[in-house]
């Protein structure tokens, strides 16, 4: 058996998007409280922290999908790589 057939112990997208949830919704949290922070310079209210830290928690989750298909698609691209020159 080649290596490029024995893919037995990959990571399916949605264990890497585990992995990454706590990165995606820490994210999020910063960037929607700093959005509507910046958002008072047009006329929209500043957000609790804690409506930031909801609003995080639920947007995490497709930021996170959306990041582990990213990086489930870059770990395929190198062990691909890694598979060609052996």
């Amino acid at each position: 058996m080649t290596p490029a057939q024995n893919k037995s112990g990959r990571w399916p997208v949605w264990a890497v998007s585990l992995v990454l949830y706590p990165f995606a919704a820490g994210a999020a949290y910063v960037n929607l409280f700093f959005l509507f922070l910046m958002g008072q310079a047009i006329g929209l209210r500043a957000i609790s922290s804690v409506e930031a830290v909801i609003g995080g928690i639920i947007l995490g989750i497709p930021f996170a999908w959306i990041a582990g298909r990213w990086m489930r698609g870059m770990i395929d691209e190198a062990e691909d790589a890694a598979d060609r020159e052996i």
